[in-house]
């Protein structure tokens, strides 16, 4: 029978290499708070990764949303204007071009950017993909922009008053940035009180269901 091969001093590599690795396992095992040695603040950050770092996800949210009404301020609304002396006629060109770019390059963009399926339906008002939402957002963008043009209305008023301008001043003109940021808020305000009658409604229904 062949012997352990052994050193020198009559030790055996193999069964040292052994004990050496049982005693690692039992160490990782039994590790805690007291028996693991201390690792700096800075050590720890550079394994954390940069996750932390990361922009927002609602953050990322509303910029595409408030881009898109945005861009279509920009090449619409100013850009159309001297080509339509008609308020009405850009209006409804205007809201035309807001529900299309909303149906079919907003939403999608939401969904793109959607960790998962769903994970951002409650940032649309019509987050179902159908036919008929293609009308409905056009219908949808009519309201916002009824609200958003009430908005700058109210705004000039109120600015006029304050500064004593004349009555046919207009002090706040439509711009893209400023137009962006009211579509946006309109929106969210409409889409936070259609979640709070969804709510509302299944808290009914269940309770409803409990009594009956």
């Amino acid at each position: 029978m062949a012997k352990d091969p052994k050193d020198k001093e009559g030790k055996n590599p193999a069964v040292d290499y052994y004990k050496l690795k049982q005693e690692a396992v039992e160490d990782l095992v039994t590790a805690n708070e007291e028996n693991s040695p201390e690792v700096s603040k800075e050590e720890l950050e550079r394994y954390r990764g940069k996750s932390h770092r990361a922009i927002p996800n609602a953050l990322k949210v509303y910029f595409i949303k408030f881009w898109f009404p945005a861009a279509v301020s920009y090449f619409f609304l100013w850009g159309l204007q001297l080509y339509i002396p008609s308020f009405l006629d850009l209006m409804f060109i205007t809201v035309i071009a807001l529900g299309i770019v909303t149906d079919v390059l907003t939403n999608n963009a939401l969904r793109f950017f959607a960790a998962t399926p769903g994970a951002h339906d409650r940032y649309m008002m019509f987050p179902k993909k159908r036919y008929l939402t293609f009308f409905w957002n056009i219908l949808y963008a009519a309201v916002l922009m009824a609200m958003v043009v009430t908005i700058y209305n109210v705004l000039n008023v109120a600015i006029i008053a304050v500064f004593h301008l004349p009555q046919d001043a207009n002090p706040l003109a439509v711009e893209p940035i400023l137009f962006g940021i009211f579509y946006v808020l309109c929106d969210s305000l409409l889409i936070g009180l259609k979640h709070l009658v969804v709510k509302w409604f299944a808290r009914a229904k269940n309770k409803n269901v409990q009594e009956g």
